[in-house]
């Protein structure tokens, strides 16, 4: 009986089938509902939430952020199984989503908020990031203006936000940024 009580709580404390835990990764490359859009197709992606960080005011709402008052950049938090991709191979993908030599923002939405940004959760994704970084800037003739930092707090966005491109196909912004966004990316239009 005490051998499978020992069993059991082993069991219970490793993980399911031995795989590694989902993990995070958060980014912002202009407007974070074509950022969602892009990234819920991936391979290995499990969720992606839109929100804000990169700024000092707590609890931003999109009315501060989209006002470029708070000092966030609209963003999305990726939650990954890291056995099917890695958080490399998401940060790899970010340079084809949009033109981070540009810093004034992403086309066609220009401001702070809107701002190329990559948020590390930790030491490792942080030197991952900037081998990434500096293998995309060898590709291009400008230099990327891409900010890369530690994450201090990521805010999910308002409910309206999140999936806006799959609730809402015929909101102008959606059939003339998002969509052609997609189709260059060789993605399906959800």
């Amino acid at each position: 009986m005490h051998r499978i009580l020992i069993l059991l709580s082993f069991l219970a404390l490793a993980p399911f089938g031995g795989a590694a835990p989902p993990q995070k990764a958060t980014l912002g490359a202009g407007c974070f509902w074509c950022v969602e859009a892009v990234y819920e197709q991936l391979p290995g992606v499990i969720e992606v939430v839109s929100g804000y960080a990169g700024g000092p005011e707590k609890n931003p709402t999109y009315q501060q952020v989209s006002a470029g008052r708070t000092g966030h950049a609209e963003v999305v938090q990726i939650t990954f199984d890291p056995a099917q991709t890695s958080y490399r191979d998401l940060v790899d993908y970010f340079w084809k989503t949009h033109d981070a030599t540009d810093p004034r923002g992403v086309w066609p939405d220009f401001g702070p908020q809107y701002r190329s940004i990559i948020l590390a959760h930790d030491q490792e994704q942080l030197t991952q990031a900037r081998a990434s970084l500096q293998e995309a800037g060898r590709a291009h003739d400008k230099p990327i203006a891409t900010e890369l930092v530690m994450l201090e707090k990521f805010y999910p966005a308002e409910a309206y936000h999140q999936d806006f491109v799959r609730r809402n196909p015929s909101y102008p912004y959606v059939r003339n940024i998002a969509y052609p966004k997609l189709d260059k990316l060789g993605l399906k239009r959800p």
